[in-house]
Order: structure tokens, then sequence, then C-alpha cells
């Protein structure tokens, strides 16, 4: 014997909505095999669902796109951080800087290894070290450090921060429609629910195949048992 199961996706909530309040769109009200009440109910809430549904897919999209550009900013931020480390501990190794002046940078004088950038975390915490130390060895009347110049590194840095700051706006975004989501799935369920056990007592008294392939055109999922063969003629 065939059995029901709700709906676990969103998309299978909207399917089971849509079939539901469809049927009340194409048939006489008097015929309808639910409630007009429950109808009424269910139409109005799809079109709150459909809304909130379109709007995760189009943040969720955005946040998809923003994110392959903002992996392009990141590459290029920690290429350019990284050579300007490579040529600053080169200057020091030829004497034109000396050691000390790398702790403007935040940067070990002993050492002539470049930090790791790995991590949004760690190139903003270097990206801002390298720029704030070159200014401030330029204000103690040092020689500019080029290819590549800090305004060139500063650019790709500016660049790679602002996507930084627009991925956290996009994520927050893609967040709350989940959030919202997640209580209308709540109503769905319950809309859902209270749609099936009407539609089922409707065709009660009919044969087990013909109640079940009525049932179905109001977006009821049944399933089979295992060994059990699917009713010709259902979908």
């Amino acid at each position: 014997m065939p059995y029901r199961r709700l709906p676990k996706t969103n998309q299978a909530r909207l399917r089971s909505l849509q079939k539901a309040v469809g049927m009340g769109e194409m048939v006489n009200l008097y015929e309808l095999s639910y409630s007009y009440e429950l109808w009424e109910k269910a139409r109005g809430f799809l079109i709150r669902y459909e809304r909130a549904l379109f709007e995760n897919k189009q943040c969720s999209e955005n946040q998809f796109n923003s994110s392959k550009k903002q992996q392009e900013s990141a590459r290029n931020a920690r290429m350019y951080i990284s050579h300007f480390i490579q040529v600053l501990n080169m200057c020091v190794v030829r004497n034109e800087i000396k050691k000390e002046q790398k702790k403007l940078y935040g940067l070990d004088p002993e050492s002539n290894f470049v930090p790791d950038l790995i991590g949004d975390d760690n190139l903003i915490t270097w990206g801002r070290n390298i720029i704030e130390g070159e200014q401030k060895r330029l204000l103690q009347g040092g020689v500019p450090i080029y290819n590549p110049a800090i305004a060139k590194v500063r650019v790709h840095y500016d660049i790679f921060w602002e996507g930084y700051n627009n991925q956290k706006v996009l994520r927050s975004s893609t967040s709350r429609t989940i959030g919202s989501i997640s209580e209308l799935n709540k109503e769905a369920d319950t809309l859902i629910l209270n749609i099936w056990d009407e539609v089922e007592a409707f065709y009660a008294h009919l044969p087990m195949e013909e109640k079940v392939n009525n049932c179905k055109k109001y977006g009821l999922i049944y399933y089979y048992r295992k060994g059990e063969i699917e009713m010709e003629g259902s979908e």
C-alpha cells in the first residue's frame, strides 16, 4: 500500500503548494477537494514563499559571482604584497635599507622569509602593515621601493579590501534569506499537511488506485515500500 510523505526540500514544498493552489484555479471552487478558506490561505502564502525563494536564489547567485571575482582580487593582492616584501628583503641584503627598519612593517629584522599570506585575515593584516610601514619609512627620508611601488600594492590591496567587505554584505543577505525561508517552511509544512488531510478525506471513499491518482493532482507525494509495484497510471 502506498504511503505519503511530506516534502522535505524547499522545491518539493513549492511544487506541492503550486499544484494544490493551481487546482483551485482550474476547477470550480465548489468542486475543490479541500476547503476554500484553506485554498485562500495557501494562495496568499504561495506568493510570499515564491518571493522568498527567488530572493534567496538571487542572493546566492550574487554571492557566488562576487566570490569568483574576490578570489582573483585576493590572488593579485597577495602577489603584490609578497613581491614587495621580497624586494624589501633584497634591499636589506644589499644594504640599501637598514634591517632595523623592517620593524616599521612588522617584519622580523633577522629573517628574510615572507610571512604567511594565506587567508583573508593574514592578507588584511600584512597588507596594512606593508602600506603603513612604507609610509613611515618614507617620512623618515627613505628612498621609495619600486617594482612594485607601494602605490601599485595599495591599488590591489584596496580592490581586495572592497571586495572582502562586499562579500560580507552578500553573505549576510544570503543568511538572512535562508533564515526567512526556514521560518516560512514551518507555515508551509502546516498548510501542506492540512491540505493533504482534507484531500485524502475527500477521496477516502474511492478505490486505492483512483484515490491516489486524484490526490497526486493536488500535490500529494506517495511512496511505495520495497517490493510493491506502483499503481498503473500513477505518476
